[in-house]
């Protein structure tokens, strides 16, 4: 047992004398706390926790899952030599019964899975625990016991091999987008790897995707303002009777292994990182798991067409119209050799309509049939739901967008600042947006900016050295735009900007109530048409904004806040401009004028 190791009762008896206490009550308190986190598996339960997982989710989804059986193999034999780590995306409360059935048909063990204790309630709690998950408070950043016997856990856990998992994001994300990592139970195990018990430990990056999900309204209602309802038995009901409906497939890839040898080098059990070190590392592997996410990620029929949808704003498409954007759209994800769904064939009609056939029928989209052509748009309310969709694979398609956008502030230049200006505009809208995507290091950004370029002309260094036209030119040659993308992020951004600049500087600002205010402005904007996106209006957008804006020091301070305020709203302001130029460009080639 781990309370009789050693180094367990060594740990206990050093608490004791740094906090002054009774050794046996530290030990009693370690114990306890230990009882509290521990999985305690057990095999009926695991066989019966599979049943009820592939019987949860069949009422919703295809009953076969969409996952490449060689590849978990292949994984399954690096579990053999060093422990694994399977690190999922986080978008559905189905997430790990997925995993964790697609690992029991392939006759694996569960893994180790960390859970919130807001999921430890009556009945669901007792069961997850026996099949696997264990249980960590939300907070305990205070507790040094708790801490360190988690630590202590999480050490026989790697020391054994057993298989771990956990949400690289903390939360299930509410936008569609990879969250930001959390790095909490990664630097537990990288600490543990870095003590010698283990010689490695195998990451393993796993994207998971819904054609569509059963918790996408809740999340737009979140972003609208609405409260997370909290976890617990009623709650749980209500995710089982959400699955009512027909959701389509679910689709598990596997990225690129990582190897925490190769990241940070040998164990050195007799070393402590310094805290900047340590830091240091953990961000770099846990960049490095969001991209080997979002790289894995696939592209499904529903992302597809609601891009489609979304970036015609507020204009209705017949079947053939949504057709024509997602075959340029395909034609764009096959030039990039993208990964896409089994699923994937939306080059027939028929195909397109039981994609929008399929949104209709969970009321993300509508249709009009009372006219000579059935016609669909996004149904009102449902902006946030359909971001929600394109949001997933939307990384895909950011870097294509800045160097849209980065042409046009290049033609506006003179000759001889043309390609100064085109390479430090892809520069500054890669800062504005870092908040929101996971980018390359400069060096490999510029030359991803440079393979957008290529993929639309071979030889687009030629118009950085002529007439403005040239530039022009070339930036019609992208099929199709992109730009549109950003809007929603821009405005959103807007909103926070304005909301910042209409305060006093040496106002504190503080974020509920300053969220609330821009929620409350955003809605006032977009019922004057200021906004053009509906998806603008969000408060995980706003939230994003605030810390960006924070970072950059416009939020408090003394001095020039003012003037910094002011000249963050002109930024995004003229960014927008040059969205709203580039839907005009798709306008005119919509209606022929130009090729």
């Amino acid at each position: 047992a781990i309370v009789e190791r050693p180094a367990f009762q060594g740990t206990v008896a050093q608490l004791a004398w740094e906090l002054g206490s009774n050794t046996a009550a530290i030990g009693h308190r370690a114990a306890s706390d230990l009882a509290d986190i521990a999985a305690t598996h057990s095999p009926y339960t695991i066989d019966l926790a599979a049943q009820f997982c592939r019987l949860l989710y069949t009422r919703g989804y295809a009953s076969k899952l969409d996952y490449d059986r060689r590849a978990l193999e292949r994984i399954y034999e690096l579990g053999q030599r060093n422990p694994v780590v399977f690190l999922p995306s986080h978008r559905s409360n189905l997430d790990h019964l997925v995993l964790q059935y697609a690992l029991y048909e392939n006759g694996h063990p569960p893994n180790h899975t960390a859970g919130g204790d807001n999921m430890n309630f009556p009945l669901v709690g007792p069961m997850l625990r026996r099949s696997g998950v264990f249980f960590i408070r939300r907070t305990f950043k205070d507790d040094d016991v708790y801490k360190r016997v988690l630590g202590h856990y999480i050490d026989y856990l790697v020391e054994k091999r057993f298989p771990l998992e956990w949400y690289i994001e903390g939360g299930r994300s509410r936008s569609g987008k990879l969250l930001p990592p959390r790095f909490g139970m990664l630097a537990y195990v990288a600490d543990a790897y870095r003590r010698g018990k283990s010689e490695d430990v195998c990451i393993v990056p796993v994207s998971i995707v819904y054609d569509q999900i059963q918790d996408a309204a809740s999340y737009a209602a979140e972003q609208r303002g609405g409260d997370k309802e909290r976890e617990g038995l009623r709650w749980f009901l209500r995710v089982v009777r959400s699955l009512h409906r027909r959701y389509g497939g679910i689709h598990i890839r596997f990225g690129e292994p990582l190897s925490l040898r190769e990241m940070l080098g040998d164990p050195e059990p007799g070393r402590e990182p310094n805290a900047d070190e340590r830091s240091i590392d953990l961000q770099k592997i846990a960049f490095e798991v969001a991209v080997q996410i979002n790289r894995a990620t696939p592209i499904t029929p529903t992302s597809l067409v609601t891009l489609a949808m979304l970036g015609a704003l507020d204009r209705a498409l017949t079947v053939e119209e949504t057709m024509a954007a997602v075959e340029r759209l395909l034609e764009y994800t096959h030039k990039r050799q993208l990964p896409l769904t089994e699923n994937m064939d939306c080059t027939r009609a028929h195909d397109v309509q039981r994609t929008l056939d399929e949104l209709v029928e969970n009321n993300v989209v509508s249709s009009y049939t009372g006219g000579s052509q059935a016609v669909y748009a996004i149904s009102p309310d449902q902006h946030l739901t359909a971001a929600y969709y394109r949001n997933s694979v939307i990384h895909f398609f950011v870097v294509g967008a800045i160097a849209e956008l980065a042409l046009l502030a290049a033609a506006a230049a003179d000759v001889s600042d043309r390609v100064e200006r085109f390479w430090d505009e892809t520069l500054a809208l890669r800062d504005l947006f870092k908040f929101e995507f996971f980018f390359a290091d400069k060096d490999e950004y510029r030359r991803e900016v440079r393979r957008e370029l290529t993929l639309h002309d071979s030889e687009w260094e030629r118009a950085f050295h002529g007439e403005a036209v040239d530039v022009r030119n070339l930036l019609l040659r992208f099929r199709p735009f992109h730009a549109h993308l950003l809007r929603p992020f821009l405005e959103a951004y807007s909103v926070v900007a304005d909301a910042l600049v209409r305060h006093p500087a040496e106002d504190t600002i503080e974020d509920r109530a300053f969220l609330a205010e821009c929620l409350g402005l955003g809605q006032q904007y977009h019922l004057q048409k200021r906004l053009r996106s509906a998806e603008s209006v969000s408060n995980v957008l706003f939230a994003t904004a605030l810390g960006l804006a924070r970072h950059r020091g416009v939020v408090q301070g003394a001095g020039d806040v003012a003037q910094k305020r002011k000249a963050f709203a002109a930024q995004i302001r003229d960014a927008i401009r040059r969205v709203d130029a580039i839907e005009a460009l798709a306008a005119s080639r919509r209606a022929g004028l130009i090729d």
